[in-house]
């Protein structure tokens, strides 16, 4: 049996057919999976569970049904979808996971993360990270009328967007500094996540010892997944 990850679609309805490729990677693959985990940015944005919007009741639907299939689904916020709360989770069936987490699967000891926390070296980033990971900014937020919300929310992608283009590969991407320091703080040997839409294995040397640093990539051209079975992990680009 195969344990899948993915991160990274940023699923809205201008681009359906990343919904598409999820829907028939949900019924044709992750149904006969041990588990799935979703490490975060599963939706482009989350402005609350209370958002009626039918593009993500249907991605919802697709989660519930693979979880009444007896494959449970693990969820990690992102970056674009930290808003999510208990009600989501009720509804799709999924467990929330805190960020970061340490699992064993098939043996071995990983450490799962979204990724935008060891991009130390762009500060300003971080500052912002640090403000909306606040509950009492999500719970002023989520007081604000839905349709406020939402223009918030569009502001901060042009803002977010226009930051990512004014910075350099280097600086937006993970700091070696914070991998290394995961890794010596959670003593494992693997680590994976998603964020930086850089798919990759990376082999990294910490105090002499070896690690793997396993990196999703996004979908807006083609999937990505991790499965990893008995044999090891295993980096799959999935055709559209």
């Amino acid at each position: 049996m195969t344990t899948l990850f993915i991160s990274d679609l940023h699923l809205e309805a201008a681009r359906p057919e990343i919904a598409l490729q999820f829907q028939e990677f949900m019924t044709a693959e992750a149904v006969s999976a041990d588990a799935l985990y979703i490490l975060g940015d599963l939706f482009e944005s989350w402005v609350g569970d209370d958002d009626p919007n039918a593009h993500y009741g249907a991605v919802k639907k697709s989660i519930r049904q693979l979880v009444d299939h007896n494959v449970p689904v693990f969820f990690m916020h992102g970056n674009r979808d930290f808003m999510i709360g208990d009600v989501f989770a009720s509804e799709t069936g999924v467990t929330l996971l805190p960020d970061p987490y340490l699992v064993e699967i098939h043996g071995t000891r990983v450490l799962l993360s979204h990724g935008d926390a060891m991009c130390t070296d762009d500060v300003k980033y971080q500052a912002v990270r640090q403000m909306t990971r606040n509950t009492d900014w999500q719970k002023m937020m989520l007081e604000k009328p839905l349709a406020e919300r939402q223009a918030i929310a569009a502001q901060a992608r042009a803002a977010s967007m226009a930051h990512g283009n004014s910075i350099s590969n280097d600086i937006g991407d993970v700091s070696q500094a914070a991998v290394e320091d995961a890794f010596r703080g959670h003593g494992v040997s693997t680590m994976l996540h998603g964020h930086t839409h850089r798919p990759a294995v990376h082999s990294v040397d910490v105090d002499g010892r070896k690690t793997t640093r396993i990196v999703l990539g996004d979908w807006f051209e083609q999937g990505s997944t991790v499965r990893w079975d008995d044999n090891g992990p295993l980096l799959v680009a999935l055709e559209r």
